[in-house]
Parts: structure tokens; sequence; C-alpha cells
């Protein structure tokens, strides 16, 4: 027999093997505003995101960040926005230099893990085109002035003793068929209510948050359990005063800080939250809110809650920890409110269809230690920093990050998003 007939037999073989529903890896499985995305791009992000352990299912964050990459670059693009290959070297080098590591290094150790370049190259590519983007568009909005970081000095020195804050919200849904009108509902909210009775009345009208019937206020919380972007944006308002809106995982929402007081010992940051989240379906219907109320009579921690999550699908149970500013805005927030193995049924995804049963395990706070000088290679003290300065980028930052996050669930919201048939 020739090598050919040989090569051609074989072929012929594999190719009768394989099922006739099987799917080249390079075929579009998502489609973005007519821009595509293979199976191929999934699996390769999803093994970078497990090297770089990501919290989360690899593969569903891959998706998401691939859908969130497409929509960033589009808009990038419109605005004239695209960085230089020397721009992607510089970023992809900067990026390696977090493990320690040079851009060649980091090339190889992830092309072991079956890697290619060309998708650290695209990630690293798309976060260069969406900051650029960002800066431009927002960064005039998001100067932070003299006087805000006057009052956030302030707040961080009351924190250092011990403050807590007395907020009201409206929570708005940021995804499904009224998003772009609740997008710009939102924004007119928090450019014209002031005072309190006004706000609670547009909370009774408009939030979709279970604080509505309160007129959206919230109990005391202290500062230090405040999510880190909330907390932020409430560290450079007087009393009265209302933030700029703030994304929260599917929704949207505007805070007004009703009063700021002090308090005995310190407030240590949350560093960490663990915590369970069971998927029940219905949303916030009787026979949801049925099953939720037995789980909260039955099981009293987050331990107990393996027992009921043996006969749930593997996706509607998760218990997780995560560093504070990864925990999703929504989740965060509701969080904040409860003390350990307390239960929120307040959220919902799936446009209302699910509910959300939310159990605070428990959270890692900062030690608080005392301030050793830094030295230099000389041994002389290092020059005090200039906090004010500090403080000023870190809150320029936090807003245009909170900018940024809101514009992207308004593409998202715009976008034509499905899957290829």
């Amino acid at each position: 027999m020739t090598l050919t007939r040989i090569l051609t037999s074989l072929f012929l073989f594999v190719f009768s093997a394989l099922p006739m529903s099987a799917q080249s890896p390079f075929e579009t499985v998502i489609t973005v505003n007519d821009a595509a995305i293979t199976q191929y791009e999934i699996d390769q992000r999803a093994r970078l995101l497990a090297l770089l352990r990501a919290p989360g299912d690899p593969q569903v964050e891959a998706r998401k960040g691939l859908i969130e990459d497409r929509l960033r670059i589009g808009e990038a693009r419109r605005a004239g926005v695209a960085p230089t290959p020397e721009e992607i070297q510089e970023g992809m080098t900067e990026f390696a230099a977090r493990a320690n590591l040079s851009a060649e290094q980091f090339i190889a150790a992830i092309g072991q893990a079956g890697v290619d370049v060309e998708t650290f190259r695209d990630f690293v590519s798309a976060g260069l085109s969406w900051r650029t983007f960002v800066q431009g568009r927002f960064g005039p909005r998001s100067q932070v002035s003299d006087a805000e970081v006057d009052r956030a000095l302030s707040q961080n020195s009351l924190q250092r003793g011990g403050v807590r804050v007395l907020l009201s919200e409206i929570i708005v849904p940021a995804q499904g068929p009224n998003a772009e009108a609740n997008q710009a509902l939102i924004q007119r909210l928090s450019d014209t209510l002031r005072g309190e009775s006004a706000f609670a009345a547009a909370a009774r009208r408009y939030s979709a948050s279970a604080t509505r019937g309160r007129g959206g206020r919230l109990d005391w919380l202290p500062i230090g359990q405040v999510p880190p972007a909330l907390r932020a944006a409430v560290l450079v308002l007087e009393p009265g005063e209302v933030t700029d809106p703030i994304t929260l995982g599917p929704g949207v929402g505007i805070f007004q800080l009703r009063a700021l007081e002090e308090t005995e010992g310190e407030t240590p940051d949350t560093l960490a939250l663990e915590y369970v989240s069971i998927l029940i379906p219905g949303g916030q219907s009787a026979s949801a809110r049925d099953r939720a109320q037995t789980l909260q009579d039955d099981y009293d921690t987050c331990d107990d809650l393996y027992k009921p999550a043996q006969s749930l699908p593997a996706e509607n149970f998760e218990r997780v920890i995560l560093p504070a500013a990864q925990v999703p805005g929504d989740i965060a927030l509701e969080l904040a409110k409860l003390d350990d193995n307390e239960v929120s049924t307040s959220l919902t995804r799936q446009n209302g269809a699910v509910m959300v049963y939310l159990m605070l395990c428990g959270r890692t706070l900062e030690t608080p230690e005392l301030a050793e000088p830094e030295l230099d290679e000389n041994g002389e003290p290092v020059p005090v920093r200039d906090e004010r300065e500090e403080l000023r980028q870190r809150l320029f930052a936090q807003r245009l990050a909170s900018y940024a996050d809101s514009f992207l669930e308004e593409l998202r919201a715009d976008a034509i998003i499905s899957p290829s048939q």
C-alpha cells in the first residue's frame, strides 16, 4: 500500500469516527453586534483565567470577558482609539511584571499550559484600548476638587477613630428592556434630588430594592463594611448630598448620605468576604419566598446549607471567599447589612426570574499595625508621602471606574448579543 493510500485510509477512519455534529473550535458561538467569538477563543481565555486563578468558573467568566472585550474594543475604535504595537508590548511587560516575570518568561509559562501568545496579546490590547478611551471620555468628569479631598481626609481621620454612616438608596435594573431608560432616570435623579424627603419620595416611586417601602433608608453601617466603590463616593459627601450613579451588578444605584457619626474604637476595613448564594427559581414570587423561608428556618449556618445543596444543580449553589473589592456590587451591599449567618433574599438574577438566597459566612477584617518609618538603602528615613495627592488619585481612579462600569452596562444593554445558529 502506498503512503498516499495509507494517509487517505487514516483520514477516512478518523473522519468517520467523529460524530456528525462535531463543531470546529474556530466556529462562531457568540456574536456581539456582528463581531464573532469562537469556541477556541473562549477555551483559550478560560485557560488563561484558570492560570491567573481568577475567581468564578473559567468558562463562564471567559464568555463574559470576551463579550465585554468586544463591546470595549468596538466603542474604542469608534472613538479612534487603538493601542500601537509598542504600547501593547509595554502592556504585556507590565502585566508579566506583576508575577515577577519578564514578558518572554510569562509567555513561555502560559504556553506550557496551552495558552497562545495571541490570547495574551488580545487580552492586554483590549484592556489598553478601554483604559485610554475611558480616560479620554470620563477623565474630566472624574477630577477631584480640593474641597472633596479635604472632606475625605476628615472622614479618613474619623475612620481611624471609628465612624458609621446612615445612607439611603435608590436602585434600578441596569439590564433588560428598560435598561437605557433606567440609566437616564438614575442619572437625572443623581443630578436633581436634594433633601431627604425628596430622595425618600423618589425611592418609593422608582427604586426596585427592598428598601423602597421605607424611602430607601438603610440602617447605620460601619464605614469599614461599606463596599469600596460606595465608600469612596460617600467619603466626599456632605449630609444630604447624593452620589453619582454606581454600578451594582445587574443594577445601578445612587445613595444619599443622611448622617455620619463617630463611634468608640476603630472601624477596621473588610478585606475579604465569605458567603453562600443559592439561586431559587421564581424571583420574588410567593413560592420562591416560601422556599427561602424554609431554608432560613431549617439551616442556621453556611455549613448547614451543604445539605440542601446536594439536591440542587451545581450552578445553583456557590460558596466563595473573595477580596472585598471583587465581590459583585449588589452582593457586597447586601452583605454589608448582615452579621455572620444572617440572610438576605432581596436580590434577583435573570431579569427578576431567580431569587438570590444570600448568607454571610464571615468577614476578614484588617488588623491595624503600628507603622514603622520606611528607610532607604542608606538607612535614612524615606520622605513622608503626599497623603493628599495619594488620596486624590485614589478617589479619581474609583470615580473613573464607576463611570466606566456604568457605561459598559449601557453598551451591554444596547448590544445585540446572541449565540450563532
